[in-house]
């Protein structure tokens, strides 16, 4: 796993060298080049000035800031270079929080965060023991590609993950949303939808959360690199009830999905009604 970060974690007067990981795995995503149709040949991207309409090459771009219509600033690397700020090599930590202080519409993207060296390792470990323990997450600041960041820190698996957070004016309201309208809940659809709530509740892990699209994806290339023809199943057009009418078969039908338990048979059957013996005769 190679770093795309290597800097410090530093709270009060203790610093930990650390390393910053991607955690999220792109390479399992199936990517397609741009073909031309009539000779199969790859088409690469045109990169053209809107203005002269040559093409420029990578030397030749340079980024820049429209601060009016038609007019730029030219930002050079080393004007990048002279901004200094202590979160391009520190993630200081303002402060520990609960998790559960942040809305999970301010999550973005993941990180891993590992120590830097074995001398780090140590009090890396710390660091990750306490926030367990203590069931707080730390917030500083990190700069990652060209931008300045906040990122809540927190322990996992043993390690610390680093979640990069969006900025709260970055989010929209909820009150923005067009047709959002109070309405009127009715007591006995409100009772048979917790009903169908609890019917189907589970725990995380026994979610089917396989990415069908990428493996009907895998399926269709393989098909069409065999010469073989593509056959698509369309899912029927289910017809329209009532809301009432709905939640009671949701409600039977999620019932009857359940696994019964499974009897305990042999050695665990002898166990099991031991231990019922003895709990009656306490």
């Amino acid at each position: 796993m190679r770093a795309i970060w290597k800097g410090h974690i530093r709270f009060s007067l203790v610093t930990i060298p650390i390393r910053v990981y991607n955690a999220v795995d792109t390479e399992q995503k199936i990517s397609f080049n741009q073909i031309h149709r009539e000779c199969n040949g790859p088409v690469g991207y045109d990169k053209r000035c809107k203005k002269c309409s040559k093409v420029v090459t990578k030397d030749d771009i340079v980024k820049g800031y429209q601060y009016e219509p038609d007019q730029y600033v030219i930002v050079e690397p080393e004007d990048l270079d002279k901004i200094k700020l202590k979160s391009t090599k520190v993630i200081e930590i303002a402060g520990f929080i609960n998790a559960r202080e942040v809305t999970p519409m301010l999550y973005e993207s993941p990180y891993f965060a590992g120590p830097d060296g074995p001398v780090a390792a140590k009090a890396y470990a710390l660091l990750s023991h306490t926030l367990k323990e203590t069931g707080k997450v730390g917030i500083g600041k990190v700069v990652l590609r060209d931008r300045e960041d906040v990122v809540l820190i927190g322990p996992m698996d043993g390690g610390i993950v680093l979640y990069k957070l969006r900025y709260p004016h970055e989010l929209k309201k909820m009150a923005d949303v067009p047709q959002l309208e109070e309405q009127k809940i009715d007591k006995d659809q409100l009772k048979l939808a917790r009903s169908l709530v609890d019917s189907m509740s589970m725990t995380y892990k026994k979610l089917d959360l396989k990415d069908t699209y990428h493996d009907a994806l895998v399926e269709m290339i393989e098909a069409k690199v065999q010469g073989k023809e593509i056959v698509t199943m369309e899912e029927e057009a289910k017809p329209v009830v009532d809301i009432m009418t709905a939640l009671k078969q949701s409600i039977e039908q999620a019932k009857s999905q359940r696994k019964p338990m499974a009897k305990a048979t042999g050695r665990k059957a002898v166990q099991t009604k031991q231990k019922i013996r003895k709990a009656r005769a306490v």
